[in-house]
């Protein structure tokens, strides 16, 4: 928890467009280095989880764990040229994006317009089911009904939320347009296109390898990497002392400091997970790409003390937050609720 009030936050970092704008610039060295690092790496595992496949299949999964995470590296690129921020050329950022989503399962065009409007909105409670992960706030939970409160508590579940909900969030939530705005009518166009693309490739991938084969080696790397990617997520926005308010009183800098966290975690994860731990910058300024947070952290230190800082093993404890107290302005488990409820009984 941030020892600062919201206007001593508001005040020191009033400069924050101006300060951070020297970290918003494309470097194509950069760039494509990542891709290297990031595409290398995970072709090479896939050789060897076809291989493994003869020696066993327990050792095609492991190495799929550690593919899912250089698909999260895959996906970090495609979600910065979704910001438009990877290349300075346009046409670069939509043409790697695009084949970006082949590997990740996850539409370019679609996905990348539900996270710009998730940035821009992000800890207003109006709209909380955009691009993040629904959240009750206690006086909602306490109105629900008997029935409503089961299936919140069954969504809310670990099992749920971090291994079945991926894969609906990919095979569902992805698939359809499910979010629809005004202005978003070429969505649906842009998405049946990305299926489409998607389709043909898995199709050419069980034509060349064989359905079985190529199946048994994509879709556990595709598994380990959804919840791998919802659990990242739902660390940097689900935290204890997060931030959630109405549209009317909510602020893009308080939202950015206090409702996104930096998961400090090791330089070789961080590597693996393209620096998305450092979502409190991201938030920020989302046209820094991933190749300059690091540096933007190390040459702003100040930055880090009022911000949610947390662990991997601090972070299993997240998984409990189920419930938005807004007369706290925190996260509870569901014991907390009802004890409180069993107090003021």
């Amino acid at each position: 928890m941030s020892l600062y009030t919201d206007q001593e936050i508001k005040e020191a970092l009033a400069d924050w467009p101006v300060r951070f704008k020297k970290y918003a610039q494309s470097d194509s060295t950069k760039a494509i280095w990542q891709i290297i690092t990031s595409f290398g790496p995970f072709i090479a595992i896939w050789v060897l989880m076809y291989y493994s496949l003869e020696v066993s299949y327990a050792l095609t999964w492991a190495l799929a764990l550690l593919n899912a995470f250089f698909t999260v590296r895959i996906f970090i690129i495609q979600h910065d040229c979704g910001h438009r921020s990877y290349f300075k050329d346009q046409r670069w950022n939509k043409i790697v994006g695009w084949i970006c989503s082949i590997f990740t399962f996850i539409p370019y065009q679609y996905w990348a317009q539900v996270h710009d409007f998730h940035h821009g909105h992000s800890g207003q409670l109006e709209v909380r089911d955009i691009g993040d992960i629904n959240t009750l706030t206690v006086k909602e939970y306490d109105e629900a009904s008997k029935g409503k409160q089961f299936a919140y508590r069954l969504f809310r579940m670990p099992i749920v939320t971090f291994v079945i909900g991926p894969v609906i969030y990919l095979l569902r939530n992805n698939r359809f347009t499910l979010v629809k705005l005004q202005g978003w009518q070429n969505n649906r166009k842009w998405l049946q296109l990305n299926n489409l693309f998607l389709f043909a490739s898995y199709a050419l991938g069980c034509v060349l390898l064989g359905w079985k084969t190529f199946l048994m080696i994509q879709l556990p790397i595709v598994f380990f990497f959804a919840i791998i990617a919802v659990w990242f997520f739902f660390v940097q926005h689900q935290h204890e002392h997060s931030y959630k308010h109405w549209r009317d009183n909510w602020d893009y800098l308080l939202s950015a400091i206090r409702g996104s966290s930096y998961y400090k975690l090791p330089k070789w994860l961080h590597f693996l997970t393209g620096n998305i731990g450092y979502h409190h910058i991201h938030h920020l300024n989302s046209r820094i790409p991933s190749y300059n947070l690091v540096r933007c952290a190390e040459e702003n230190p100040d930055l880090q003390r009022y911000v949610t800082s947390v662990t991997f093993f601090e972070s299993l404890q997240y998984m409990f937050h189920k419930l938005w107290d807004e007369k706290t302005e925190r996260m509870i488990t569901f014991k907390e609720y009802y004890r409180s409820r069993k107090q003021a009984a």
